[in-house]
């Protein structure tokens, strides 16, 4: 009951209308991958999908942030499913996506934030390596871009509360895996499908 009443109170907000534009809902795995502005992010794409899409699909989120504070914790992790992940672990390269690989070994799937921390600009920066190694020892796995609109208008840095500013969820075509593709030209082309789902500007 508490994520029925936590995806109305987004809703009744900050609206989260979801718009699937080369991609549908399906009971697939997947990697759902979006730019970051805000913390109202994990909520917006959660609330976005399915119920039966939300039972199988787990946010990556920032230990420092959802794992501070009991009730944080509990939201983060029994009602969102989510997976916390220190952002300063220590160790070998990719010791980090451990818990992102052991969600997708049993089949499950992942919404993904692959700048790591939140932006200010309208178009994602750049992405960091870890959604390229899933990709490749994952391949099978559908890469669904996804683009949020307005979420920093609506939750921005330093408040509390959202504002009732009306944000979407656009999803998108599914990036295609290039064998022998290079790390580099990879992030950019993921990267660049996410940028497209965005509106053009007004004015």
């Amino acid at each position: 009951m508490i994520d029925l009443a936590l995806i109305g109170l987004t809703r009744f907000i900050v609206g989260g209308q979801a718009h699937w534009m080369g991609s549908r809902p399906e009971m697939r795995q997947r990697i759902y991958f979006a730019n970051h502005s805000s913390h109202l992010d994990t909520l917006l794409i959660w609330s976005a999908l399915p119920r039966a899409l939300r039972a199988s699909t787990h946010p990556i989120a920032a230990a420092d942030y959802w794992g501070r504070g009991a009730v944080r914790r509990h939201i983060g992790l029994k009602v969102l499913n989510g997976v916390l992940v220190e952002r300063s672990t220590q160790g070998p390269p990719g010791a980090a996506l451990a818990p992102l690989r052991n969600v997708l070994c049993e089949g499950e799937s992942l919404i993904l934030f692959p700048e790591g921390t939140r932006g200010s600009e309208r178009l994602p920066g750049p992405f960091k390596s870890g959604l390229y190694w899933l990709s490749q020892e994952f391949p099978d796995v559908e890469l669904i871009p996804t683009y949020l609109d307005n979420p920093s208008r609506a939750f921005p840095k330093g408040t509390f509360l959202p504002v009732p500013i009306s944000c979407t969820v656009r999803f998108g075509p599914p990036v295609a895996h290039h064998a022998g593709e290079e790390k580099e030209a990879f992030l950019e082309r993921a990267r660049a499908a996410v940028a497209a789902l965005a509106p053009e500007p007004i004015g």
